[in-house]
């Protein structure tokens, strides 16, 4: 009787200790990741950054004679001019157009055209719409006496919303500076994670790291390109043609195209208010620019963004949308990366659920019987 008694006091003891190990192991995990918390952000924008400025760096070694080094020094730099540049220019258009508003108010010549007479007619809020708009247009001054703390609120969420917007640029530069240290040790540590994926999801981990590496250049290129070249050329045809606030136009485009919302709520009532305000063919020739811009991303990003890819569209767009929602706009990558590599585990484990006879997923022949010529 003794030795069963010996043995299981044994196991009993093994795990105790053994989970005596697990809960020390566990408390310093937890501890490690709250330590690391804070920089987790920023070290995943300098990893996206990099593989999303990868072949550039390539390229760039290649030609100045293999300087790996010297080639990251100068893509650091130009993305550094790239995220500074234009969030400078923005920042003093913004500037500008509030100090414009601000100074219209005080003057009194900051004047609102009358409604148009359809308005009253709108269903539901057409008459309330059309009572603040009147008297918005004849006593401004009022109007914001009236209307003011009843917005006061959202301009403050607005306020807090610009603030997070500037720590998160600050970030961003950040990990630019990081992702310039990650360039020369890449392919190295590209291995390395394709080892480890490898192991962690045999036989196909290094395709998915692939999948996951030409996602995120699709999509820096498919949304944060097309979204900048929108932005860009809507502050400069609004600048040109001498329309107030372009800065502050240009800048909620770029938002807007981000979070795949489109640059349509801020460009239609700016066209309106165009025609309402200025002659018939100024007013034609700018709703001919900016209407094409507007229309940019429908054309170039499904192009950019599926390039070399054979994961379906609406599942990057899906991911993208989905991201941004989740996880802000750090999601905006992680989302369709996440997607398209869950897409394509579904799809090789639906394959290799297949009998010979049956009709592969991707719609081809069935495969032929064994003997088959």
């Amino acid at each position: 009787m003794r030795a069963p008694l010996i043995e299981k006091a044994k196991l009993e003891a093994g795990a105790t200790d053994f989970v005596v190990r697990l809960a020390f192991l566990g408390l310093f995990a937890w501890w490690s990741l709250e330590l690391v918390r804070p920089f987790v952000p920023i070290v995943i924008w300098a990893i996206l950054l990099a593989v999303a400025l990868y072949p550039a760096h390539a390229w760039l070694a290649r030609l100045l004679g293999g300087r790996r080094s010297l080639a990251a020094t100068v893509i650091t730099l130009i993305a550094l001019a790239t995220v500074l540049g234009p969030v400078s220019i923005l920042a003093a258009s913004l500037a500008e157009s509030i100090q414009w508003l601000a100074s219209g108010l005080g003057s009194g010549a900051l004047k609102l055209p009358p409604p148009p007479a359809a308005i009253e007619d709108l269903p539901i809020l057409g008459e309330r719409i059309d009572e603040a708009w009147t008297l918005a247009a004849s006593n401004l001054e009022d109007a914001v006496l009236r209307y003011g703390p009843a917005v006061l609120p959202t301009g403050g969420a607005v306020l807090g919303k610009v603030a997070a917007i500037g720590a998160d640029v600050l970030k961003f530069v950040v990990s630019v500076i990081i992702a310039g240290f990650l360039f020369v040790p890449g392919p190295r540590l590209a291995t390395g994670i394709r080892a480890f994926a490898s192991r962690l999801i045999a036989p196909r981990g290094a395709h998915f790291v692939d999948l996951a590496g030409a996602t995120i250049r699709n999509v820096s290129r498919g949304v944060i390109g097309v979204a900048l070249l929108q932005a860009l050329l809507a502050g400069a045809i609004l600048y040109l043609a001498g329309i107030p606030g372009s800065g502050l136009v240009a800048f909620a485009v770029l938002l807007l195209c981000i979070v795949q919302i489109g640059p349509a709520p801020v460009l239609l009532p700016l066209i309106v208010w165009i025609w309402m305000s200025h002659p018939t063919t100024f007013s034609l020739v700018l709703t001919l620019l900016l209407v094409p811009v507007g229309l940019i991303d429908n054309v170039l990003k499904p192009i950019l963004m599926a390039r070399g890819l054979t994961t379906p569209m609406l599942v990057i767009l899906t991911g993208v949308i989905g991201g941004t929602l989740t996880h802000g706009l750090v999601g905006l990558f992680l989302g369709p990366v996440v997607l398209s590599v869950f897409y394509e585990l579904v799809v090789a484990w639906t394959r290799l659920g297949q009998g010979p006879t049956e009709t592969p997923i991707d719609g081809g022949p069935p495969p032929a019987a064994p003997g088959a010529p």
